[in-house]
């Protein structure tokens, strides 16, 4: 009896405890990035073997905090992104250049993962489109 009674008296005092400590993030800045894609997807449709594969994600920082893109990752090497390492500042636009090798035939799906210190995390990206030989 005597030691359930002393267990609560310490679960009660490790309780009063934690809720009088001050809570770091009430105060911390809540200022943030937020990443908008004008459109998470690209098709490239169907195109012809070795034709121009560069195609563009337009984005908006639409937060109000810098946003830094940290890294860029493809689901293979045939898909080469390229991007400014430089912060997007709240309001300002930039581009996120991907480059498929349309050297390869047939359909294609490619998602590529977009890292920064934008709201919500990761952002997945995808291209699309049919390769077809020349007539």
């Amino acid at each position: 009896m005597k030691r359930t009674f002393n267990m609560v008296i310490l679960l009660v005092f490790t309780l009063s405890f934690f809720n009088a400590a001050p809570t770091e993030y009430e105060t911390t800045d809540t200022k943030m990035a937020i990443l908008k894609f004008k459109t998470e997807i690209v098709d490239y449709g169907t195109i012809v073997q070795n034709s121009d594969g560069m195609r563009i994600f337009s984005f908006t920082n639409t937060g109000d905090a810098p946003l830094l893109i940290t890294k860029v990752k493809t689901t293979c090497g045939c898909t080469v992104p390229s991007y400014s390492k430089a912060p997007i500042m709240p309001g300002e636009s930039g581009v996120l250049n991907i480059k498929y090798d349309t050297k390869r035939l047939g359909s294609f799906t490619k998602t590529i993962t977009v890292t920064s210190n934008a709201e919500g995390g990761n952002k997945i990206l995808k291209i699309k489109g049919n390769i077809v030989t020349s007539k």
